[in-house]
């Protein structure tokens, strides 16, 4: 039986936040994107930020596996133009450094699973990104 790309995702997801560094690195991959996005992080309460990017990416991983989009379109408008003012380019820059940091995490990563991670999380981004 093949294994969907939903479900690889999310065993990828679990080898990788199996350690706090993954979402410790994945802040110095976005940050390192854009001056603007650095900017934007300066008086944030980093810890509890990391602790928000863990839920969210798990909200988007459990959409890609049926969930409803409630809690994504919820998070759309916190991050409207109106919340948190995040542009839409942001989120390409966004799932770059997931990807990045995915890579140096996951002991079983490959070009496969970098695919199915961006196929699975893609409609759940646009449903944020939408919100703009």
């Amino acid at each position: 039986m093949k294994i969907s790309k939903s479900d690889l995702v999310f065993q990828s997801y679990g080898r990788c936040c199996n350690r706090d560094e993954f979402f410790v690195d994945f802040y110095s991959y976005f940050m390192g994107s854009s001056d603007a996005i650095r900017q934007r992080f300066v008086n944030t309460d980093m810890p509890a930020q990391r602790h928000l990017l863990r839920a969210g990416i798990l909200q988007l991983v459990l959409h890609a596996r049926g969930m409803s989009d409630r809690k994504l379109k919820a998070l759309g408008e916190s991050h409207d133009r109106t919340g948190y003012n995040i542009p839409p380019e942001w989120y390409n820059l966004w799932l770059d450094a997931l990807m990045t940091t995915v890579r140096k995490h996951d002991p079983e990563y490959t070009p496969d699973l970098d695919r199915a991670w961006r196929d699975a999380l893609g409609p759940g981004i646009e449903i944020i990104r939408g919100a703009y």
